[in-house]
């Protein structure tokens, strides 16, 4: 069997860390709850690839706090990972715009490292200690003897429509200084569960037909 080269490898490594970290931000899609049947799929977003830049699992992430909120005029984190397949070539994220915000912050000049990737969307702690990334010896970046990991920022979609809502996809765009503009179809997180509704017509769980 032919062995990868350094570059190659090293691509390999920056995927997996990635793919680990988002991995950990959604939830577990194994399985089904008695009564509610609430499947989450474990990746929530789209994808799409210019030349050597990889976008996966971007998404409108569903807030799990007081500080975010996906009703107009609020504040929504996004999450995604960018992979840069090139080995010996950087690309910067110049920044992201959508019509569904008065703006998106936190994407401005973030540097792709050659075979490295950038993760919004997690902590620094939870891509640091998840459980999930390879832990097997990692290819050495050429510079130095320290393996290459995801850099972690917080992405921030700021002054929402009203039409961002869960289970819509909205537009949105990705600049890259090397690879110019990528449009993403993003789709709005329904969260851990949907809110059932019920009337008088709705059926009795566990009743006999």
């Amino acid at each position: 069997m032919t062995a990868l080269n350094a570059p190659t490898r090293r691509v390999a490594t920056a995927v997996a860390l990635a793919a680990g970290a988002t991995l950990t931000l959604s939830a577990c899609g194994a399985g089904q709850i008695t009564q509610t049947s609430s499947q989450v799929a474990a990746v929530n977003g789209n994808s799409a690839t210019v030349g050597d830049i990889a976008i996966r699992n971007a998404h409108v992430i569903f807030p799990d706090s007081e500080e975010y909120s996906i009703e107009a005029g609020g504040t929504a984190l996004l999450g995604f990972t960018i992979v840069n397949l090139d080995g010996y070539t950087p690309d910067v994220l110049t920044g992201i715009s959508t019509d569904f915000a008065g703006s998106v912050v936190g994407a401005e000049d973030l540097t792709i490292p050659a075979s490295g990737a950038v993760v919004a969307g997690v902590s620094s702690a939870t891509a640091a200690t998840d459980e999930s990334v390879d832990e097997s010896p990692q290819p050495a970046n050429p510079e130095g003897d320290t393996p290459i990991v995801p850099t972690v920022e917080t992405v921030e979609m700021v002054d929402l429509t009203e039409d961002v809502r869960p289970g819509l996809t909205i537009p949105v765009t990705f600049t890259f200084a090397e690879h110019g503009d990528v449009t993403v179809s993003v789709p709005v997180d329904a969260g851990p569960e949907l809110d059932r509704h019920e009337s008088e017509l709705s059926p009795i769980i566990g009743e006999a037909h």
